[in-house]
């Protein structure tokens, strides 16, 4: 699949982050044309390095999908697409009796027949150490030398009882290169009608407080500072206040009320002529807009202006440029590929993010230009409530050691 390696072809990398939740609710229809789909990608970039990043792995209903995710499993290890990839390295936070450690976060990372030299940092030990033949770790992840998990704290979401968010990082030496890959799961928006309150929301404060801790806790003094790639659902979402008034400029509002506690239930926004036609209704969990088309048009990259909460870490997060459409929330009718439910705006969620030495590595003057590509999976059929998102890259012998100085460099100047 991957052929073998040369110094002018160089490493191929593929990292993937996909919310998974939803594949667990219908096994049945929705992970075949997931996995399907999947295998495509991987056989199109023909990574020597694969890493995927999993977010709410068994779903919602964790206790009765155990043994869903154990097939998954087994038929990523097992299948013809993916027999070449001769080492992997599984992790899957299934603990979901702690309610202090479960994050239901699974990084899998596939290592090609053809990649020779490739180690994995143990935290306790702080050394590398080849990777041989095929492992999977579950359970007690906490105690597990090979990576990193937390989960967030309580108080940074306390009005919600019981949260699985939190990250994972493990450390990898491929060649001369030393990274961090980090698996992300952020904070969600609760309410549509608590979004809508203020600009920024609420929820996009809490998001950047979490994600702070974790860019702080990945770069602190413990151990060598190295590129880093985080990945996984962040919940980013587009600026509630400003998209709506945007969609909705020429609209009026109505405000509707419960009887009993007078709290606000709904927003309706009509046109004030065309017959009043409603342009939006807005719930708690139900974002109703009449032209569905506006996300999909050009990608919905003219919504982009939205989309703002990676402004406040733009000296310590780089993303590529977004062409594809928002990741989030897609219909889990399997007949409905392209189709948004209207629970949430549209929103790009799931994004694949890097250090300044991480971008500089990505985007080396020799790296064709169509070598680099970052984008969705399964744009045209139902792959759950979340697209996969993705970005494939090549990385050439010798590339690591400037960049590792340009992260130290990059680091200690003032931010």
């Amino acid at each position: 699949m991957a052929g073998k390696l040369t110094a002018a072809q160089g490493t191929g990398i593929l990292l993937v982050t996909a919310n998974v939740g939803s594949l667990f609710e219908d096994p049945e229809n929705l992970q075949k044309t997931w996995l399907r789909e999947f295998y495509q990608t991987v056989q199109t970039h023909k990574p020597h390095f694969l890493a995927v990043h999993c977010q709410e792995v068994g779903g919602k209903n964790y206790e009765a999908s155990m043994s869903h995710v154990d097939s998954f499993v087994k038929e990523l290890l097992s299948s013809d697409a993916m027999k070449e990839y001769n080492r992997a390295r599984i992790y899957l936070d299934e603990n979901y009796k702690s309610q202090e450690h479960f994050t239901a976060l699974g990084s899998f990372y596939f290592i090609h027949e053809s990649l020779k030299n490739i180690h994995q940092f143990d935290f306790k030990a702080k050394k590398f150490k080849k990777v041989v033949g095929k492992e999977t770790c579950s359970e007690t992840l906490e105690s597990t030398p090979t990576l990193e998990k937390e989960k967030f704290p309580q108080d940074y979401f306390p009005e919600c009882k019981w949260s699985r968010k939190g990250f994972i990082r493990t450390r990898w030496a491929l060649n001369d290169w030393t990274f961090d890959l980090v698996n992300i799961h952020l904070f969600h928006d609760a309410s549509n009608l608590v979004a809508w309150e203020r600009s920024p929301s609420v929820y996009s404060g809490t998001r950047q407080k979490a994600l702070g801790y974790v860019l702080d806790r990945i770069m602190d003094q413990r151990y060598e500072k190295v590129p880093y790639f985080v990945f996984g659902d962040f919940n980013f979402r587009l600026d509630s206040k400003q998209v709506i008034e945007s969609l909705c400029s020429t609209a009026t509002m109505q405000t509707v009320r419960t009887a009993d506690t007078n709290e606000v239930d709904k927003l309706i926004f009509q046109e004030s002529d065309n017959d009043r036609k409603v342009v939006l209704q807005l719930e708690k969990k139900l974002f109703n807009y009449v032209n569905q088309d506006v996300f999909r048009e050009n990608n919905g990259t003219s919504l982009l202006e939205f989309d703002k909460e990676l402004s406040v870490f733009k000296d310590r997060l780089h993303e590529l440029e977004i062409s594809f459409p928002p990741s989030y929330p897609y219909s889990e009718d399997s007949s409905q590929g392209k189709q948004y439910m209207n629970t949430r705006c549209p929103a790009w969620c799931d994004r694949i993010l890097m250090s300044a030495s991480a971008r500089d590595l990505v985007l080396k003057p020799e790296n064709e230009e169509k070598s680099v590509v970052y984008d969705n999976i399964g744009p045209n059929v139902c792959m759950g409530d979340h697209k996969p998102v993705f970005l494939s890259f090549r990385i050439t012998a010798g590339a690591g050691k400037c960049c590792q100085r340009g992260e130290n460099i990059f680091r200690e100047a003032p931010l």
